[in-house]
């Protein structure tokens, strides 16, 4: 491809470097191969800028920026925004996406979000993909990631191959850094979702304020013009998030309790608990609606609503769209029912923030007829603000608590866990997951509940500069092997 043909105009491109050829598209000198176009971003601990020679010496024919290299050795084009230039070329490199794209944003709830909408999508006939946290799930391949949003070289890529396999519609997670540092940029979004928003990544965000106007981004600058945003009504910040949508003209679609189900809306008029399943009354465009919904918890509801939302708001049929919701299964850690012992149930759960933890443990209260027990810890070099806030919504919520490692990183693992403690008293300190695991499933009794909470469906402990290996998932079902041998 043509470098004149990745930028837009308001790049800087000297006339006798528009027609150099570009072979590849990088961010990391040390990954450049001859032919590829070099973007020297600006980062929180580096400057892509000290990378350039190292590009160059690796093939590169051009380099991107926002302030022009002297002694660069190739082309120079200067952007405005290197990282908005950044994914608008990737969307050019890769121009391949699938027809239908919904995207996802909020504090919590988007990795089940984009789940349920591809499960919906599914269900009504539609070849479906969803990508985030958990990574890319597709008809043709499950790829396991880490990023909730990933790099826009990355991002575009997969749209391009996983149109290319045949997926027509994409449900994705986007995550407040992402929509900050402009990685979805050149996705072509049908609908936006909001969940919701509480104390999250206070380490990035320097306020509460700059978390929601990066997730407003979302409606802001990304969806289509004749797009449509999904919102939960049911929180502080959704008329914000309202006008948000409003400004841009898109259809509105509110979902919850404050909805309005004689309109666009999707309101739950009620709600009760039938097992590990929840009978829903829901009202849409003046017509009633009976669903069970097989999750537990009053957030899965949300999410569920959002997505269902998503899949109106892209062209689906609303009966056919609330039929496919008794047929939702659970992503994976996503309080998941993952065992029991002495009949007491075991569940698994992604919960790292204080909201989500406190959700999720009264999600769990109907289960626990006797002891509610968690276990859990907080990740290393993260908002250490919340380690606190989070002991106390334990101690609060359950019966037992045991703080244990979640990722260190680089932090001293018992310096974390005081933070915790110190709030959450009578807690045990258990520093070995798997054995705070193993503690905690062995003292279960009938009518009891435990919820494993912070990892969910990771399969690695970050301690220092190494990932071990280490999933909840394996550390529960070792226990229980163990006890039945």
């Amino acid at each position: 491809m043509k470098l004149r043909d990745l930028f837009s105009d308001d790049a800087a491109i000297e006339p006798q470097a528009e027609a150099v050829d570009v072979k590849g598209l990088s961010v990391d000198s040390r990954a450049v191969k001859p032919g590829d176009l070099f973007f020297a971003l600006a980062g929180s601990k580096t400057d892509g800028s000290r990378f350039i020679d190292a590009a160059i010496n690796a093939g590169a024919v051009a380099v991107a920026g926002d302030r022009a290299s002297p002694d660069c050795r190739v082309p120079f084009i200067v952007t405005p925004n290197p990282r908005r230039a950044l994914a608008q070329a990737a969307a050019r490199f890769y121009p391949r996406q699938p027809a239908t794209i919904a995207a996802v944003t909020g504090t919590s709830g988007k990795t089940s979000v984009a789940a349920f909408t591809r499960q919906i999508w599914e269900r009504l006939g539609h070849a479906s993909a969803s990508i985030g946290t958990i990574g890319l799930v597709s008809p043709k391949r499950t790829v396991y990631g880490s990023l909730t949003t990933p790099d826009p070289i990355a991002l575009h890529k997969q749209l391009d191959e996983i149109a290319g396999e045949g997926v027509t519609h994409l449900a994705f997670e986007a995550s407040s850094h992402g929509l900050d540092q402009f990685r979805l940029d050149g996705v072509r979004i049908a609908a936006g979702g909001f969940t919701n928003l509480t104390r999250d990544h206070m380490d990035y965000h320097p306020d509460v304020g700059h978390y929601l106007a990066a997730k407003l981004r979302l409606f802001r600058d990304l969806v289509a013009p004749d797009g449509a945003a999904v919102i939960s009504a049911d929180h502080d910040c959704s008329p914000e998030v309202i006008d948000a949508a409003r400004s841009r003209s898109l259809r509105i679609i509110a979902v919850g309790r404050n909805a309005d189900g004689a309109g666009e809306g999707i309101r739950l008029v009620g709600a009760t608990v039938e097992g590990y399943a929840q009978n829903l009354a829901l009202a849409h465009r003046g017509r009633s609606y009976t669903v069970k919904l097989p999750l537990v918890g009053e957030f899965q509801i949300e999410n569920a609503l959002v997505a269902a939302g998503l899949a109106i708001g892209t062209g689906s049929e609303p009966a056919d769209v609330f039929a496919t919701l008794q047929h939702l299964e659970g992503a994976k850690g996503r309080l998941e029912l993952v065992g029991e012992h002495n009949g007491a149930p075991i569940f698994v759960d992604y919960a790292h923030k204080p909201d989500a933890l406190a959700k999720s443990l009264q999600a769990l209260r109907p289960y626990a007829k006797r002891k509610l027990v968690v276990i859990f810890g907080a990740g290393g070099d993260r908002d250490a603000g919340k380690r606190p806030i989070m002991g106390a919504i334990a101690a609060e919520n359950a019966d037992h608590v045991i703080v244990t490692d979640d990722n260190p990183r680089s932090e001293n693992p018992e310096t974390i866990r005081a933070a915790i403690l110190a709030t959450a008293r009578g807690a045990s300190d258990i520093g070995d997951r798997a054995e705070a695991i193993r503690t905690g499933i062995s003292a279960l009794q009938p009518g009891d509940a435990l919820l494993i909470a912070g990892k969910g469906h990771e399969t690695g402990q970050i301690v220092g500069d190494k990932v071990l290996p280490f999933s909840d998932h394996e550390a529960v079902a070792a226990v229980l092997a163990a006890r039945v041998s």
